[in-house]
C-alpha cells in the first residue's frame, strides 16, 4: 500500500479550512490542521477527515505570536515521525487568517501588527521554515482575497497583506521551481461562513447584495473553495504554477 500524501493546512478547525481538509481527504491525503482557540472545533475536523479514511492530527499554532513559530515546527517534525512514520510532508496551505472590518482612519498600529503577523510575516516565515519538511515536488497553496482586485471600505489592511501575499507567491513559484515545488494563489469572493464575526452569514442585507453582484447570484460557500484547493494539490494540477486562481462567482467581474 503506497504511502498517503500529507497536507498542512493553517486554521482548519472550521470555515474554509475545514472544507480545505476534507476536500484533500476525499482525494486520498493525510492532513496536518492547525488552531488557535477551539481544539475541540479542531477535533471535529480530524474526526470529518479520518472518515474518509485518511490519517489526521491537530496542532496548536497562534500566527499572531511569531516567537511561536519555531515551537511549532519543531512540534510538527515530531508528529511527522511519529504519527505519520514519515519526515516530509507534501503539500502546504496557508490559510490561517483573522478578519475585521475598519476604516482606513481607524485603524491602530496593534491592529496592523496582528494582521501583519497573520497574514503576510507568519506566512513567509512558516513558509520558510517549512522547506526543509516539504517533498521536491510538493505544492504551496497560500489564499488571499477577492479583495486584492477590487476594493472593498474597511479592508485596507488585510487586502494589503493579501497583496503582499500574492508577489510572495511569484517569488516562491520562480526560486522553488528547481525543487519542482510549485506556488499558487487561491483568492475567494465573499464567503458565507463564520470569518469577520460572520459578517455575511449574520447581516442577511449584506449577503443578498453581495451575492447579487455575482453573475451566479449568490454568495459563496465554504465547499466552493475546498474543492479547489484540493484540485491544486493533485497530479491533473502539476503545471499550475504561479498563478492567483479567484474563486468568487465572477463578482464584479
Amino acid at each position: 500500500m503506497s504511502q498517503h500524501k500529507i497536507a498542512l493546512v493553517t486554521g482548519a478547525s472550521r470555515g474554509l479550512g475545514k472544507e480545505m481538509a476534507i476536500a484533500l481527504a476525499k482525494k486520498n491525503i493525510d492532513v496536518i490542521i492547525t488552531y488557535v482557540s477551539k481544539p475541540e472545533e479542531a477535533a471535529n475536523t480530524v474526526k470529518s477527515v479520518e472518515a474518509y479514511g485518511c490519517k489526521a492530527a491537530a496542532l496548536h499554532l497562534d500566527l499572531k505570536n511569531f516567537n511561536a513559530l519555531d515551537g511549532f515546527i519543531t512540534a510538527l517534525s515530531d508528529l511527522l515521525k511519529e504519527k505519520f512514520k514519515t519526515e516530509k510532508f507534501d503539500f502546504l496551505i496557508n490559510n490561517a487568517g483573522m478578519g475585521a472590518t475598519v476604516p482606513f482612519d481607524k485603524v491602530t498600529e496593534e491592529l496592523f501588527t496582528d494582521f501583519l503577523n497573520v497574514h503576510y510575516k507568519g506566512v513567509y516565515f512558516l513558509t520558510q521554515k517549512s522547506l526543509p519538511f516539504l517533498n521536491d515536488g510538493s505544492s504551496i497553496i497560500n489564499i488571499s482575497s477577492g479583495t486584492t482586485r477590487f476594493a472593498n471600505p474597511g479592508y485596507s489592511v488585510y487586502a494589503s497583506m493579501k497583496g503582499a501575499i500574492e508577489i510572495f507567491t511569484k517569488y516562491l513559484a520562480k526560486e522553488l521551481g528547481p525543487k519542482g515545488i510549485r506556488a499558487n494563489v487561491v483568492a475567494p469572493g465573499p464567503v458565507e461562513t463564520d470569518f469577520n464575526n460572520a459578517a455575511i452569514r449574520s447581516n442577511p442585507n449584506m449577503k443578498t447584495a453581495l451575492g447579487n453582484m455575482t453573475p451566479l447570484g449568490r454568495v459563496g460557500q465554504a465547499d466552493d473553495i475546498g474543492g479547489v484547493v484540493a484540485f491544486l494539490c493533485s497530479d491533473e494540477a502539476r503545471w499550475v504554477n504561479g498563478q492567483r486562481i479567484e474563486v468568487s462567482g465572477g463578482i464584479n467581474v
